[in-house]
């Protein structure tokens, strides 16, 4: 089975919200996820979630603390997603490759059809 490693970026603010993101294409279209994307080589895990998030969102993150790695079994590949919890350096956002962005309370977490993989990730936050 294809393997893929990716990292993902638990973004919160001041206010402990966390940010999602909804997919505006492929197979997983209008699901939820945490941004980030793959870890290219020669790069560190936090040099990667940096770079995806200037990449996907313009803005820049400080890596705060790994969170958990994500094993997950989809149809054509087998997904390891590294996790941290990060937060914004700067205030802008912009949506360059995702179709909307939500910042979601402990409470509404659940509230959003998240990507399979992403699930595990949200008993954590819900749990601590």
């Amino acid at each position: 089975m294809k393997q893929i490693k990716v990292v993902a970026a638990i973004i919160r603010d001041a206010d402990g919200r966390i940010f999602a993101t909804q997919r505006g294409y492929g197979e997983w279209k209008d699901y939820w996820e945490f941004p980030g994307g793959k870890v290219e080589p020669g790069e560190t895990p936090e040099e990667a979630l940096k770079r995806e998030i200037r990449e996907e969102l313009s803005t820049e993150i400080n890596v705060d603390e790994f969170l958990c790695t994500v094993e997950y079994d989809y149809p054509a590949f087998h997904l390891t997603m590294h996790c941290y919890l990060c937060s914004l350096l700067t205030e802008a956002l912009h949506l360059n490759e995702h179709e909307a962005a939500r910042w979601l309370a402990n409470d509404e977490l659940e509230s959003v059809e998240w990507l399979p993989a992403d699930w595990q990730i949200i008993g954590l936050l819900k749990d601590g």
